[in-house]
C-alpha cells in the first residue's frame, strides 16, 4: 500500500493541551524506559495534531528507544532497505542480535547507528532461534520508502509512518 498525503489524509486538526498530556503520560505508563528522553521525543512546548487518514496508519515516533530492536547482519541492509521482510537468518547470524520483543521492532543493522525499519515480529525470539526459517520480521516501513515523503510536510513532523502492518 503506498501512501499519499492527498489520498490517505481526511483532516487535520490540533489537539488540546490537556490531551497531548495525557498521551504524553500513557507513553510513559506503556513505556518506562522512555522517562529520560521524554522531553527529546515529545518535547513540553510543541504541539501535537491529529492526523486523520484513511485505512490503517500507525505512527512511530523516530526515537530509537521507542521500540525494542532486533538487529539484522550487514547481509541483509540491502535487502531490508528494498522492504523485504527480515528472515530468520539475518536475524540469527553473526553481527545479528535478538532482543525480547513482544510484536513491534525497530530494525537495526550491524555497524549502524539509526534503524532501517520497523517491522512487527511473526514468531517469538525463542521460535526465530530454534526454527531459523522463514519470515521473522514483517517489514512495515523501511528508509526512505514512499511514506517519508509524507513526513517532510508541515503535517506531521519527527515522525515515521508504519503502514499496513497490524498493531502491536
Amino acid at each position: 500500500m503506498k501512501f499519499d498525503e492527498k489520498d490517505s489524509v481526511s483532516g487535520v486538526q490540533q489537539l488540546k493541551s490537556s490531551v497531548q498530556k495525557s498521551i504524553r503520560s500513557k507513553l510513559l505508563e506503556l513505556y518506562p524506559y522512555l522517562e529520560s528522553h521524554i522531553d527529546q521525543i515529545i518535547p513540553k512546548k510543541d504541539s501535537f495534531r491529529l492526523v486523520k487518514c484513511h485505512d490503517h496508519i500507525e505512527i512511530m515516533v523516530n526515537d530509537p528507544f521507542f521500540l525494542p530492536v532486533e538487529q539484522v547482519d550487514k547481509g541483509a541492509i540491502k535487502f531490508v532497505l528494498s522492504g523485504a521482510n527480515i528472515m530468520c537468518p539475518g536475524l540469527t547470524s553473526k553481527g545479528a542480535k535478538m532482543t525480547q520483543v513482544s510484536k513491534g521492532t525497530a530494525v537495526m543493522a550491524e555497524g549502524k547507528q539509526h534503524a532501517l525499519a520497523v517491522g512487527v515480529t511473526t514468531l517469538s525470539t525463542e521460535d526465530i532461534a530454534k526454527i531459523n526459517k522463514g519470515v521473522g520480521v514483517e517489514n512495515c516501513h523501511y528508509l526512505n520508502d514512499d511514506s517519508i515523503e509524507f513526513n517532510k510536510s508541515e503535517t506531521v513532523k519527527n515522525a515515521y509512518l508504519a503502514s499496513p502492518c497490524p498493531s502491536p
